[in-house]
């Protein structure tokens, strides 16, 4: 920890010339006034990581009129000074929110304890405010959660083209997180300033699908009674992304086709060009080519927004994610509730990566925030799964044999659960941990560091 800066604020020039001696013997850096508006003054300059305040100041030299002004002064912890024994003076400057208050003369020993543990506190607390800051902050990669090969690939294509303006076509199964790479990428770019309009292409219908991109002016059709701006318009200077491009109308495939050659367009009914600059990122769980193939998706729309492919992959072909994945969604949990973050045990943990995921991120988080809504006493147990799936204890799931699922696969998931079982198990002690491992701290820490811990 830093020095730490002590203000002393008395109208007695010896004692304050005194007691800056002794504190700064002791290793404070003090600064010194004699009534309250030289504190605010020296407030204004220094971050004052403890105040030593004398009750009688001038001009009022009224103990009430100092106890008065003292909230706006208790962001840190403010030690009162005063020749006054009243109890009820005492009693007043602690529900005011003073940290203590010592009388004159002072005891030089219980002065260096009472400063020491409350500037302790101070900055531990201000540090704790800090980290809490960062991790609010954090970085748009970090999003991206996982310990596969795969989410390795994607975490380094994502940085990489991030900063560019390529067009992006994010493949992959329903629920992998394809939008989540799409948003991550455009907090990383040169655009994550503007807005990030997601339109999914399947979810409206044809007929209404043309004005919500491209909006319309009034009259352009029935209902239309003023003007409106399309997603496209909403989107310019940032990110447009386009999930379930493959389920997009061929007519309206037309009309982005011209979108992304001319960077224009015209609204419904409209006869005024309107000109846009956004980046496209493109997402599907279908074939584009096989539907290029079949005539169901136009060739050349599909190379326009080709660009670089970013392919997802199951669930189940990457389960050394799981157990990362897991701890996120229930930091995410706590975080949302103000609790301390839920722990599955071990048994629970294995159930978890064993189990099949046909729906992938978003089936594996929603059977989480199930099964933690029922969960008691800080921990997620086999019995808690059973009540909502029966089978949990009856049978034990198949091994895993999906494509991706090598030895080396089962051997860091396997790693990940264990690691991430014992930190739980140890609040994140991770000497404990690697005690409870058979391990060295420095082993652990390595491993922590291999796995993205």
């Amino acid at each position: 920890m830093t020095t730490a800066r002590i203000i002393v604020i008395d109208d007695e020039p010896a004692f304050r010339t005194l007691s800056a001696q002794w504190l700064q013997a002791e290793g404070y850096e003090v600064h010194t006034g004699a009534d309250l508006d030289a504190l605010r003054t020296l407030l204004a300059q220094v971050d004052a990581d403890l105040i030593l305040l004398d009750l009688s100041l001038p001009p009022q030299f009224d103990p009430h009129h100092t106890l008065s002004a003292l909230p706006e002064f208790t962001d840190r912890p403010v030690i009162i000074l005063t020749g006054h024994g009243e109890r009820e003076l005492a009693l007043e400057a602690l529900r005011q929110g003073a940290w203590d208050l010592l009388a004159k003369p002072m005891d030089p020993d219980l002065l260096a304890v009472v400063i020491r543990r409350a500037i302790t506190k101070h900055q531990l607390v201000r540090e704790l405010n800090s980290l809490k800051t960062r991790m609010g902050r954090q970085h748009p990669i970090t999003t991206l959660i996982g310990a596969s090969p795969a989410m390795n690939t994607t975490r380094a294509l994502v940085s990489r083209i991030a900063p560019t303006d390529v067009r992006v076509l994010v493949t992959g199964p329903s629920g992998t997180g394809k939008e989540v790479i799409s948003r991550a990428i455009h907090d990383l770019s040169n655009r994550a300033g503007g807005p990030f309009i997601s339109v999914h292409c399947g979810a409206i219908p044809a007929e209404l699908l043309e004005s919500e991109l491209f909006g319309h002016i009034k009259g352009a059709f029935t209902g239309a009674d003023r003007n409106k701006d399309g997603l496209l318009k909403l989107a310019d200077g940032g990110t447009l992304f386009l999930d379930e491009i493959g389920d997009m109308p061929a007519a309206m495939q037309v009309k982005l086709l011209r979108v992304l050659q001319e960077g224009s367009f015209y609204p419904v009914g409209g006869r005024e060009l309107e000109t846009i600059n956004v980046r496209v990122i493109s997402a599907t769980n279908a074939s584009l080519p096989d539907k290029v193939a079949s005539g169901e998706f136009r060739e050349d729309l599909f190379y326009r927004i080709k660009g670089v492919t970013i392919e997802t992959r199951p669930l189940d072909e990457r389960p050394e994610d799981i157990p990362l994945l897991i701890s996120h969604f229930l930091e995410l949990q706590a975080q949302a509730s103000s609790q301390a973050p839920l722990h599955p045990d071990a048994a629970a943990f294995q159930w978890f990566i064993q189990r099949r995921w046909p729906g992938n991120v978003r089936e594996l988080k929603s059977t989480l925030d199930s099964v933690a809504a029922i969960a008691q006493g800080g921990i997620i147990t086999l019995d808690d799964i059973a009540l909502l799936y029966p089978d949990a204890r009856e049978h034990t799931p198949a091994p895993l044999t999906a494509a991706g699922d090598t030895l080396d696969a089962q051997v860091r998931a396997l790693e990940i659960t264990l690691i991430t079982d014992a930190l739980a198990r140890h609040d994140n002690n991770r000497t404990h941990a690697a005690q409870a491992l058979g391990l060295s701290r420095q082993g652990l820490l390595k491993k922590i560091e291999r796995y993205g811990l």
